[in-house]
């Protein structure tokens, strides 16, 4: 725990890999939530910043990474060979998890993921693998369908964000709830397309995040 705020920019090392990230810890934190963008998109998506900055706001740390490297991410441009690799991108963060648990500053802290489309998707299926040691998981439009068989091992209390405008989206996020077999919540956004661009959508989606990862945190480090 800090007793003042606290930027840094990283390198989450995974194996041989070193992916640039951005580490901010506000004082008092008590967990820290990794963010798993989607297809096309970086550790310098506006919409998860957004979300980032409105949970460290309520004590929640972030870390913003890049899941692919750069040769990845040109190549995924492309091609779009790597977007839909979930188990891959799910072993990324299974990866910055453990990379964060022998940092001196976040060793402490409890572990969430915040997932984004296809992200959403890869969060859930590196909860499962990881078990208990993820305290909460929050998906953003997510694409639950995309965890395959790891939905129903996931014993992390789960949020699932939906747009309501976001039909097919919404649909596949009511049949993963059925699926889950964790605490679990579908929240459904009225008037919010898939991008939540409408106005105050995205504040919603902020806040409901936040408070679902603040009531999951132990209550002291």
């Amino acid at each position: 725990m800090t007793n003042e705020a606290l930027k840094e920019e990283v390198n989450v090392i995974i194996g041989d890999l070193a992916l640039p990230g951005t580490l901010e810890i506000p004082p008092g934190a008590r967990g820290i939530v990794l963010f798993a963008h989607g297809s096309g998109s970086s550790r310098f998506s506006p919409r998860n910043q957004f979300v980032a900055r409105k949970l460290r706001e309520k004590g929640s740390a972030t870390l913003l990474f890049d899941l692919l490297t750069s040769d990845e991410e040109a190549e995924d441009e492309f091609s779009g060979i790597y977007r839909f690799d979930i188990g891959l991108l799910a072993q990324r963060l299974v990866g910055a998890a453990h990379w964060l648990k022998i940092q001196r500053l976040t060793r402490s802290f409890s572990i969430g993921f915040f997932g984004s489309s296809t992200g959403g998707g890869a969060a859930l299926v590196a909860a499962a693998e990881l078990g208990e040691k993820v305290k909460a998981v929050v998906s953003r439009g997510g694409r639950p369908d995309l965890a395959g068989e790891s939905l129903s091992k996931v014993k992390s209390p789960t949020l699932l964000i939906v747009g309501g405008l976001d039909e097919f989206v919404l649909r596949i996020n009511e049949q993963a709830l059925d699926l889950l077999r964790c605490e679990k919540e579908l929240v459904v956004i009225s008037g919010a397309s898939h991008l939540f661009e409408e106005p105050g959508t995205l504040d919603q989606v902020a806040n409901v995040a936040a408070d679902w990862f603040s009531r999951h945190w132990p209550k002291s480090l």
